[in-house]
């Protein structure tokens, strides 16, 4: 019998790649976005899940056998996050019809849990890395345990099971997503091709010489439905990431070389995408219309900022994904791959050129 599955925030990095590893899978899926974006195989439902009437509305007929919570609302402060980012959480949980039979809910969240939030992003006591599950919670506000005491609020109270996913910066393909390294590389490395400006590292030297790791969306897509679908993953949290290290003074390299570009010697100064990239809205638009490109407005597909805090964070971040492997996840996806696949499918989607 085909399960059916929610996935919250459907038309986003992680959203869309698990919505349609669901659907290849033979899952009925649900996708719930503010504005569903067409997706194969995928039954849309509209819901702002800010609206907890209207988000009740939506979801008053869906009996999901799963759901994956992969959204969220970015906001001024880490205050409004919280605010925010909980009732989102508490919204969609409250609006289900109460299960009866067994559940299980997917939260997606991230390194944050480690680093803190953006007003404190990598400051202060922060624990020694590879991150591990293990390692309780910052002495700090941050929106990611609000969703997550929603989530087992919710789960004492229903009785489903629950997972937490925590993926490092996720490699995927979205368009109008607030978090998107992938993409604004793309874009950033395009307006070098074009100026003839250098393709520029833009952050500090612990992440140019320090290891790290990356997660691609259908990694994380996999690891969900993992956890899902195995028993002694249920009621955990858990790191994932692609399985590899690397270090950005070889990813630089690797990401120039695929865009025919120069890469700038780094010299150990940080020059953040966001002033590199300040004045580009006008040029893209230009190179958008001479090549028919899809989408015309930079600011729907880069996101400076996010790139700049993480490429700019000041001690070497690697995760450990040992607790996943002992249970049995079993997938890897070299972050060099990842990248390009993503390249290929941004150009054969025509967002670059």
């Amino acid at each position: 019998m085909a399960k059916t599955a929610l996935v919250a925030g459907a038309s986003g990095i992680v959203g869309a790649a698990t919505a349609a590893l669901l659907v290849e899978r033979g899952w009925t899926v649900h996708g719930l976005a503010r504005h569903p974006a067409p997706q194969p195989g995928v039954q849309p439902v509209a819901a702002d899940l800010q609206d907890a009437d209207t988000t009740a509305a939506a979801l008053r007929d869906v009996h999901p056998d799963a759901v994956f919570i992969t959204t969220w609302a970015r906001q001024d402060s880490e205050a409004e996050n919280i605010r925010v980012n909980g009732a989102m959480v508490r919204n969609l949980l409250d609006a289900l019809p109460r299960p009866t039979a067994p559940r299980h809910v997917a939260l997606v969240t991230g390194l944050k849990h480690y680093l803190g939030p953006f007003e404190a992003y990598g400051k202060g006591t922060l624990p020694q890395t590879p991150f591990r599950e293990e390692q309780g919670r910052l002495d700090v506000e941050n929106f990611y345990y609000a969703q997550e005491d929603e989530l087992f609020a919710a789960a004492a109270r229903d009785g489903f099971t629950w997972s937490v996913h925590r993926p490092h910066t996720v490699i995927g393909l979205a368009v109008g997503n607030a978090m998107n390294m992938g993409t604004t590389l793309a874009v950033y490395a395009t307006l070098c091709r074009e100026t003839g400006r250098a393709f520029t590292f833009p952050g500090s030297a612990a992440q140019w010489s320090g290891l790290t790791d990356m997660t691609d969306a259908g990694q994380l897509a996999r690891h969900l439905l993992w956890a899902t679908e195995t028993d002694a993953a249920h009621d955990q949290a858990f790191n994932v990431v692609n399985g590899d290290v690397f270090r950005w003074q070889w990813m630089w390299e690797r990401i120039a070389s695929w865009f025919g570009v120069a890469a700038a010697p780094f010299d150990g100064v940080m020059r953040p995408l966001e002033q590199q990239m300040a004045d580009d809205a006008a040029l893209w638009r230009e190179i958008a219309t001479r090549e028919g490109l899809a989408e015309p407005d930079l600011s729907r597909l880069a996101s400076p900022w996010h790139t700049d805090a993480d490429l700019g964070r000041p001690i070497e971040v690697v995760t450990d994904m040992s607790k996943s492997r002992r249970l049995g996840f079993p997938d890897y996806q070299p972050t060099d791959d990842a990248f390009f696949a993503l390249f290929d499918r941004l150009r054969a989607a025509r967002l670059i050129p």
